[in-house]
């Protein structure tokens, strides 16, 4: 039997990920047989291609199900972290400064299933996650980005 991957989040997380399966069960779906039978009344399936796009994005919504039902199945709830409150772990808020030009960022760091950089949670298998977890506030961290080495300094962990 395979070792199911297990898959950290936050309740929010969580929940965000079950209301995104519900919506592609009982709305998406739904819509997508709709578009399906639609097509099909255009006639000759071999040269339609409203039923090819119907198809694939019917295929795509019952593979994200999938994926969703598995994550959530698998599903490994961040409590709170037994790591010291200054210490960088999952599920923790960390702000440092960029050295020596000195930008300020924060990040939360959450489990893959759940980042969003756009929204200031990076995964916790992201190269700027895996140099900081287990640091300390003041700490100095080189972190290894595709881009390039940088210095960054710790400077609060929520």
């Amino acid at each position: 039997m395979a070792i199911e991957k297990k898959f950290p989040m936050t309740l929010a997380g969580k929940e965000k990920l079950e209301q995104e399966l519900e919506t592609l069960k009982t709305v998406k779906r739904a819509e997508v047989v709709e578009r399906i039978k639609i097509a099909r009344s255009f006639g000759d399936l071999s040269e339609n291609s409203e039923y090819d796009a119907a198809k694939d994005e019917q295929a795509f919504v019952e593979g994200r199900i999938t994926t969703l039902e598995n994550m959530i199945r698998n599903a490994e709830i961040i409590t709170e972290s037994k790591e010291a409150s200054d210490t960088v772990a999952l599920g923790k808020s960390v702000t440092f400064l960029e050295l020596p030009a000195g930008d300020e960022e924060t990040y939360a760091i959450v489990g893959s299933a759940e980042a969003d950089p756009f929204e200031g949670k990076i995964s916790n298998d992201s190269p700027i996650a895996r140099s900081l977890l287990g640091k300390k506030v003041g700490e100095e961290v080189t972190v290894s980005t595709p881009g390039g080495d940088m210095q960054v300094r710790i400077i609060a962990v929520k």
